[in-house]
């Protein structure tokens, strides 16, 4: 049995909700690049001048660089997490008391990350 079972698995429990989350954000990323280009494909089908132009609206730079910046994200959280969990599991192996600065870096960072993302689907959501 691991020593201290109940705290690995709370960290690797962590680390995959972690995963999951970068995961939905890339797939989020993904679909907002191709709804851009299905709306782009259509323009160009569409002969009727007024109907393209309504569709022209909703291409923005938000769908043509979004996607991408989403899919960025996604990957930089899960790299985060990955650090993350290798450095609790570290120090998780040790049996001294660790105090909570010895995490501080990692949760800043995946805070900004989470701050980033909220701010761009609200960008997403008014433009």
């Amino acid at each position: 049995m691991i020593p201290d079972y109940a705290n690995a698995a709370a960290n690797e429990r962590t680390f995959l909700a972690w995963v999951r989350t970068g995961v939905a954000i890339i797939a989020l990323g993904i679909v907002v690049e191709r709804f851009n280009l299905f709306l782009l494909t259509i323009i160009d089908v569409v002969a009727d001048p007024q109907m393209s132009a309504r569709l022209l609206r909703f291409t923005s730079g938000a769908g043509r660089y979004g996607g991408a910046e989403l899919v960025g994200v996604g990957v930089a959280l899960i790299l985060v997490a990955t650090v993350r969990f290798i450095h609790t599991a570290r120090l998780l192996s040790e049996d001294v008391p660790h105090p909570m600065s010895a995490t501080r870096g990692s949760l800043i960072l995946l805070g900004i990350l989470v701050v980033g993302v909220a701010a761009f689907s609200a960008y997403l959501t008014v433009s």
